[in-house]
């Protein structure tokens, strides 16, 4: 009996290292594929090795003691380039740094899969298009700091459904429609939509000028 047990102990513990190492492989490819979209002048990913299967010993990576990334740190790196959506894979990523870059091309849709994030900074670079609705999904989110791009289209109503969303500024951009004022939205101010030409203000009737608004794209 006691040679079974440590049979079965030595499996599961073989088990979870393959896990790990499953684990580890996988998010390393994302940030890789990362890596690979973007323009880095000043060498801030240069420790970003594809042949060490743990990204955890990566400079700006923070990981958890499971080994799994928690923290991407790469604001005012001098990247250019476009997000990748692998970055969806990072499951347990709770702040995603990427303020003050050149990042140009639209937000990920799959951003929305970061279950666990808190953070998301993607202030002041050139990203463009609409705000992606599947960011409604990030229940965890307290800050949403999309300012300074050039994001157009309607701020997604979706978003007000975000309980635990403390700090939001999408200034600056180039947004249309109404504000929303339902939800979490309600304790936000002017402040968090200055700088949207096309914004016609807080909703209040809005489902009236949501419907004859005319083009907003």
């Amino acid at each position: 009996m006691a040679i079974c047990s440590r049979i079965l102990l030595h499996l599961l513990v073989a088990l979870l290292l393959s896990s790990t190492s499953a684990n580890a492989n996988a998010e390393g490819d994302a940030l890789y594929a990362l890596r690979r979209a973007v323009k880095d002048p000043q060498g801030v990913l240069q420790s970003w090795d594809p042949t060490l299967v743990d990204p955890c010993t990566w400079f700006h990576v923070t990981c958890d003691a499971d080994n799994r990334v928690t923290r991407l740190d790469l604001g005012n790196g001098k990247l250019s380039g476009n997000l990748v959506p692998e970055l969806g894979k990072l499951e347990r990523l709770q702040y995603l740094e990427l303020y003050m870059n050149n990042l140009v091309g639209p937000i990920p849709k799959e951003l929305g899969g970061l279950k666990s994030l808190i953070s998301l900074d993607l202030y002041h670079n050139n990203l463009t298009g609409p705000i992606p609705p599947s960011l409604s999904k990030l229940s965890n989110l307290k800050f949403l700091r999309l300012n300074g791009n050039r994001l157009s289209g309607r701020i997604p109503r979706d978003l007000t459904k975000l309980g635990n969303l403390k700090i939001l500024d999408v200034s600056n951009n180039d947004l249309c429609g109404t504000i929303p004022t339902s939800g979490s939205f309600s304790k936000f101010s002017e402040e968090s939509f200055i700088n949207n030409p096309r914004l016609e203000g807080p909703e209040l009737m809005g489902f009236v000028r949501y419907a004859v608004g005319g083009d907003c794209k």
